[in-house]
């Protein structure tokens, strides 16, 4: 006898065993995975907050670089005023001096000189001069033969004449003007340019005005009748006591790194003339000149600029502000800065320590992980293992894990099921030796009554004819008649039941080949359309046009085509409309068949039994059961599915899908 197993092929063996052990080689313990699981956790929330930290700390510091340099531009521009206004206070004072208003109006130019020279050495001006009412000078201390040049084109000369009002500020003064003054003011206001990384393009090789701190005052005689005006100043350019007072006071002459923390300057339009920059060999930088993008803003603009420079030789967060002479014109730049590699340092230092902070935090959050992990990795384990016991049939394997949490529970679970398995297994083999003798039960009852049905059917076949044969000799008003007639009735549904049960018991294998659905489903219409029972029912086709040929069984699908026919026409009473519809379902290869009736419908109870043998919903008499439960079998050797949709009273649609392909899946569905 031929054994019903068949054992694996031998060379797939070598096979099977190189795969288990690739998989043993790449076994990875829960206990890692967890482990490597919160670190990947770990160190992407490490990543995000360093990243986010050190953005933070950048921005932070910077933005704490950018608000110093803006308080210490303020205290510059103080400082700055400061000094104006003490020019400006030192030239009121002298307009209002007596003792020279009385020796000007005397003409004594000897003493008022003398007087001049005192007030200006003292002061530490580098101008304090007098011009007639006309604005013509008539004493100058500083330049004492040079007399009567007419000054009333400066701004504030102009001022102090017309608004008879002090008047200060800073100003540019020409180089001929700065002759007349002093040939010494003439030559400290010239500078050379020296080339600048970044700076703009000027066709100038040099500067020869020069910049002022600037104040005039009216001078009036007795009866407050303007005499003339006093002004005096002091030359920015080369003067080195503002920016080194700014650098001391704010900065506080602090080093770092070899280099002056803070700086100071003074631009006359873009050349620094004042300044404590440094030049790489140690010298003040005047004569360099300002950033192309600083001066752009701050010169041509009139914005002030606060931000990361290129300052000579290095970077500095840095402070601009315009400078604005007597009619409101930029005529120079106010400057301070911070070398930013202090600032750079400490972003770095505070980075490290940062970073050290997170990877002290990462090594700690690794032993936690491991130690949290490892208790996990174990109560797996057991139940791994138990979990493999049952795998090779041990339903006896139990696991014990003592700890308070879900893994517990798990394994009271796991204990649970193992002793449920047992009894269900017990219960199944009970439950499946007893089906195995229904099985054989019912298939000898099969096979008996498959012969019986063969039996019965040869003598039933002659009680039919000679009942016919007996009803003809019959006369019409005989009373057995009706006798008779019943004998014929009765033994007609015996002939049909055991012609269904020996189609249904002796379904044979379809012979396929491709064939259209369209004519098939026309020539079952063309077979049934002159039965009464179609005399009353409108039949509606919407066939697909060029649908593909389904590969199946012609003779047995339009057995099935007539059964759903017939069906159709019977539950609509012989009156309504049937709706036959075919169309391509090119995605699942197939093409469907619907037959859509009008008639009474199928109770949600009945509709999962319409396909069962020998179920029916007709009348007695009226059926066998056996249509739709042999078209079931005919399409599903056909690898194809027939479901039905039904709504009492309201119709009945079935649908038979059929494949493109001879090799198809086989469901069965039914849908309320």
């Amino acid at each position: 006898m031929a054994s019903l197993t068949r054992s694996a092929p031998a060379a797939s063996l070598p096979g099977s065993i190189a795969t288990r052990r690739s998989s043993a080689r790449w076994r990875i313990p829960i206990a890692a995975k967890l482990i490597l699981g919160f670190l990947l956790v770990i160190i992407l929330m490490s990543v995000v907050f360093i990243v986010a930290g050190i953005e933070l700390i950048g921005h932070r510091i910077v933005d704490e670089a950018q608000q110093k340099v803006r308080y210490d531009l303020n205290a510059a521009r103080e400082i700055y005023s400061g000094r104006l206004g003490n020019i400006t206070d030192v030239v009121r004072f002298t307009a209002d001096r007596f003792l020279l208003m009385n020796a000007l109006l005397s003409g004594d130019v000897e003493l008022v000189t003398d007087e001049l020279s005192r007030i200006r050495d003292r002061e530490a001006l580098d101008v304090l001069t007098i011009t007639d009412a006309a604005g013509r000078v008539l004493v100058r201390s500083s330049n004492p033969g040079v007399l009567g040049d007419d000054q009333s084109h400066d701004e504030l000369v102009q001022a102090a004449l017309k608004d008879l009002q002090p008047a200060a500020s800073t100003i540019l003064v020409s180089a001929q003007d700065l002759e007349l003054e002093s040939p010494a003011l003439a030559e400290q206001a010239r500078i050379e340019f020296i080339d600048t990384p970044r700076a703009r393009i000027r066709p100038e090789s040099q500067e020869t005005a020069g910049l002022m701190l600037k104040a005039a005052a009216p001078v009036f005689d007795d009866a407050q009748n303007l005499i003339g005006v006093v002004y005096g100043g002091v030359l920015l350019n080369g003067d080195f006591e503002l920016v080194d007072k700014v650098k001391q006071t704010v900065f506080q002459d602090l080093m770092y790194g070899g280099k002056d923390i803070g700086t100071a300057t003074v631009f006359q339009d873009d050349v620094r003339i004042a300044t404590n920059v440094r030049n790489e060999d140690g010298t003040r930088a005047i004569g360099t000149r300002m950033a192309e993008d600083v001066y752009n803003q701050v010169v041509v603009e009139g914005e002030p600029w606060v931000g990361r420079a290129y300052v000579v030789n290095d970077w500095y967060i840095t402070a601009y502000e315009p400078i604005r002479d007597f009619s409101d014109q930029i005529v120079g730049v106010l400057y301070v800065g911070i070398l930013e590699q202090k600032y750079r340092d400490l972003q770095r230092e505070t980075v490290l320590v940062f970073l050290g902070i997170a990877l002290l935090g990462v090594a700690g959050a690794m032993t936690l992980a491991y130690l949290v992990a490892r208790p996990i990795s174990r109560s797996i384990g057991k139940l791994a293992a138990a979990s493999r016991e049952i795998a090779h049939g041990n339903l006896d394997a139990t696991v014990q894990i003592q700890s308070n949490d879900e893994l517990h529970e798990l394994a009271k679970t796991f204990n649970l099921m193992t002793t449920t398995l047992k009894e269900r297994d017990q219960k199944l083999k009970e439950f499946t030796t007893r089906k195995v003798m229904e099985s054989e039960r019912l298939a000898l009852i099969g096979h008996l009554a498959a012969n019986v049905a063969h039996e019965v059917n040869n003598p039933l076949q002659g009680i039919v004819a000679y009942s016919h044969l007996l009803l003809e000799k019959m006369a019409d008003g005989d009373s057995s008649r009706a006798f008779v007639q019943k004998i014929v009735v009765q033994a007609k549904r015996c002939t049909e039941i055991i012609r269904g049960l020996l189609d249904f018991s002796r379904q044979r294998k379809p012979l396929k080949q491709p064939c259209d659905v369209n004519g098939v489903l026309r020539e079952c219409l063309a077979l049934i359309e002159d039965q009464a029972l179609l005399h009353n029912i409108q039949v509606q086709r919407n066939l697909q046009g060029n649908l593909p040929p389904v590969v199946v069984d012609p003779s047995q699908i339009q057995q099935v085509f007539m059964n759903m026919l017939i069906n159709a026409a019977e539950a609509m009473d012989g009156r309504g409309r049937l709706t036959l519809s075919t169309r391509e379902e090119p995605a699942g290869g197939f093409v469907e068949v619907a037959f859509e009736d009008t008639g009474r419908g199928i109770s949600e109870e009945n509709l999962e039994k319409v396909f069962d043998p020998f179920f029916t919903t007709k009348d007695v008499g009226h059926g066998t059961g056996l249509g739709l439960a042999i078209s079931y079998g005919i399409i599903r050797e056909h690898k194809g599915t027939i479901t039905v949709e039904s709504e009492v009273g309201r119709g009945t649609c079935f649908t038979v899908r059929l494949p493109m392909a001879a090799e198809e899946a086989v469901t069965r569905g039914n849908a309320t």
